[in-house]
């Protein structure tokens, strides 16, 4: 099932920066929603998240 913006998506991600949403529904909604990666707030909640996972295995 493909949305209206068929178009952004590459592979997973999702990239419209005309698209002011941080969080979008997938091409399937029941499998929940994707980052817009055209979004500066998306993209550093992306590396915050990778640096804890980094940062976290570290510490163990």
């Amino acid at each position: 099932m493909m949305n209206e913006d068929s178009g952004k998506w590459f592979g997973p991600f999702y990239f419209n920066k005309g698209d002011s949403r941080i969080i979008v529904p997938k091409q399937n909604p029941s499998l929940g929603g994707t980052f817009n990666m055209a979004s500066l707030y998306a993209i550093l909640i992306v590396i915050a998240i990778a640096a804890s996972i980094v940062l976290s295995a570290m510490f163990l």
